[in-house]
């Protein structure tokens, strides 16, 4: 295992891996569970550092959580809503996910902003409720192709950073992840090149040092999502800021996800 650490007067902190699978719109209750059960069994143990999350539907949180519960599985909800309550029929709060059992929650992926008009601000909203309920986001940053071509990918990145994080302190800082997941390779089975991932990592991790400094950003999880999977999480997690993987559609399957998660 690769290990990324710093070094300061309080001794080495090291940034703990973190291997999150997003099953989507994917999986009934009955097939969330066989899953979950399969996976305990698989992961009883983990190597040092490696912290692993699966994100199942609405409908299955309750149901997975009763399974993986005091185990080394952690739940993650793949979306909120920004308010505590009210009148916003079909959407769950903060409060509705922690009662489920999740731990953390994937905010902002490039399908709720492409799809469903998610925008910078709306992303920073969901963010603050999800840090005000105790809850670890994941917030995700990404390029279009067209973003891309036209050489925008860097301010694209650097305006999706700078507003998600926008008004949160450095102790917020301390149970955020950031994943890059440049939409080009979202289910498309392209994949961003290892030293492509490096590259934006690293532009990332630059950023947040910037805005809260040296100390947050060195033990800041940036993880990549972009059709990873077993035959390429290796040469990705080689990466010096590659954190993770947010794992799409190799997470649907035990043995693809067991090892990415061994990688």
């Amino acid at each position: 295992m690769i290990r990324r650490f710093r070094i300061d007067e309080g001794g080495v902190h090291m940034i703990r891996t973190l291997i999150a699978g997003n099953w989507k719109m994917y999986k009934t209750i009955p097939e969330a569970v066989d899953f979950a059960e399969r996976l305990k069994e698989e992961l009883s143990t983990l190597p040092e550092g490696r912290d692993v999350a699966i994100a199942p539907t609405f409908t299955a949180l309750h149901a997975v959580s009763g399974i993986i519960g005091g185990s080394l599985i952690k739940l993650c909800a793949q979306n909120l809503h920004e308010a505590a309550e009210g009148a916003f029929t079909g959407e769950i709060s903060a409060a509705m996910i922690c009662d489920a059992g999740c731990s953390h929650v994937i905010i902002g992926h490039s399908e709720r902003r492409t799809l469903f008009g998610e925008t910078d601000a709306s992303v920073n909203r969901k963010m603050q409720s999800a840090l005000a309920a105790g809850l670890k986001p994941i917030m995700c940053i990404g390029e279009t192709l067209e973003q891309r071509e036209c050489g925008e990918t860097f301010s694209v990145i650097e305006r999706q950073v700078k507003a998600g994080l926008h008004d949160l302190g450095a102790g917020d800082m301390a149970v955020v992840t950031i994943a890059y997941e440049p939409v080009w390779a979202i289910g498309t089975g392209k994949t961003a090149t290892p030293e492509q991932a490096q590259e934006i990592h690293a532009f990332v991790r630059g950023i947040v040092t910037a805005v809260y400094g040296s100390d947050v950003a060195a033990t800041l999880p940036i993880i990549y999502g972009g059709s990873v999977n077993p035959g390429n999480i290796s040469a990705i997690m080689a990466q010096p800021d590659v954190n993770g993987a947010l794992v799409g559609g190799a997470s649907l399957d035990v043995d693809k996800f067991v090892k990415i998660v061994r990688y």
